[in-house]
Parts: C-alpha cells; sequence; structure tokens
C-alpha cells in the first residue's frame, strides 16, 4: 500500500469516526500526555459499547494504543489479526512477571502506548487490578487517565499521574478524577478500591 493510500484510508476512518460522534451526540476532550510513552488506563467499563466509544476515540485523537495478549493468541490464523493491530504478546507460562515483561517493551519502544482495563470486566467488581501501576512505576511512566463519561456523553483523555510508589496516595488521585465519571450503567460501576490482602 503506497504511503498516500495509507493516509487517505486514515482520514476516511478519522472522518467517519467524528461523524459518528457528531451524530450520537457525543464529543471527545483530550488533555494531550506530556509524553509519548505512557501506560493508559480506561474507566469506567460497564458494557461492550465501551469498545466502540474507545476505538472512535484513538481514531479522531490519532492515539497510537496498543493491547496486550497472551502469546498463544497470536498463532495462525489469530496471530495475522493479532500483530496487524499492534497488539503484544506476554507468555504467562515464564517465570518473568507479566509486569516485567510489558516494562521491558517499554525499555525498547520510546513510543510505546500500552493500553489497560484496570475492572478487568464490564461487570461489577470490588477491585481493580493494579498491575496497570506496577508497570508504569518499573518503566518510568506516566499512567494517563482515560475515562467514558455517558452522563455527559464525553470520551477523552485526562489527566496524567507519575507513580511514586505510595500507590495507596496515588490510588487516591485517581479514585478523585474518575469519582464523577458515570459508564452505561452505573450500577455496574464497582469502587476504586485495591485488592485486600
Amino acid at each position: 500500500m503506497s504511503i498516500a493510500l495509507a493516509k487517505n484510508r486514515s482520514n476516511w476512518f478519522r472522518s467517519l469516526a467524528k461523524f459518528l460522534l457528531r451524530i450520537s451526540g457525543w464529543r471527545t476532550h483530550v488533555i494531550p500526555p506530556r509524553t509519548s510513552s505512557y501506560v493508559l488506563i480506561g474507566a469506567p467499563h460497564t458494557t461492550n459499547w465501551d469498545l466502540l466509544l474507545a476505538l472512535v476515540l484513538i481514531i479522531v485523537e490519532g492515539i497510537p494504543m496498543r493491547i496486550m495478549g497472551k502469546d498463544t493468541l497470536f498463532r495462525w490464523p489469530l496471530g495475522v489479526f493479532m500483530r496487524a493491530i499492534g497488539a503484544i504478546p506476554v507468555n504467562r507460562r515464564e517465570k518473568t512477571s507479566m509486569v516485567d515483561q510489558i516494562a521491558e517493551k517499554f525499555s525498547q519502544d520510546p513510543d510505546l502506548v500500552i493500553a489497560i482495563a484496570p475492572e478487568g470486566t464490564r461487570s461489577k467488581v470490588h477491585n481493580w487490578r493494579s498491575g496497570f501501576y506496577y508497570i508504569a512505576l518499573k518503566a518510568k511512566v506516566p499512567i494517563v487517565m482515560a475515562y467514558l463519561d455517558y452522563a455527559n456523553k464525553t470520551v477523552g483523555l485526562g489527566p496524567s499521574i507519575k507513580p511514586t510508589g505510595d500507590i495507596n496516595a496515588d490510588f487516591e488521585i485517581i479514585r478523585e478524577f474518575y469519582k464523577d465519571k458515570k459508564g452505561k450503567y452505573p450500577h455496574k460501576q464497582g469502587p476504586i478500591e485495591l485488592a485486600k490482602r
């Protein structure tokens, strides 16, 4: 595919995404991250529609986001699709933790953006998974807070937070940001809490 054709296709997708936002009454609001490398978290997550809105945000704002996937998903034939969307394989059978594996990816790519849903599911959960925090801490990159607010029909990127190592204090900042963001089904939103040990 030529560069011109690829650019035209990209512009076409962006125009379509903007049109879909406009007719649905949604808008984007983005606080641009100050770095090209970060961990992107998204919340709240209460419906499969969240993925569509997230994809529209990514296309409209040109966010170079990548996701993680089990390395077994990279086998033929699904592997072709996984590589095409820029997914990153993670080997959960190795002794090396997922946190270490992804942190290493950041050291190899200065423009890496990894997207993680801390709730892990659209069903109600009683705590967030903290892996995203430790990945950002280990890789020394900020956490960018993406959100879906169905009450105001806004999808966007909020402020960044640089992990300090004091996870409880940092979670207070994250909790404060998301406290007024409403999912499509608010009764499915769980508390932004760490798992009790």
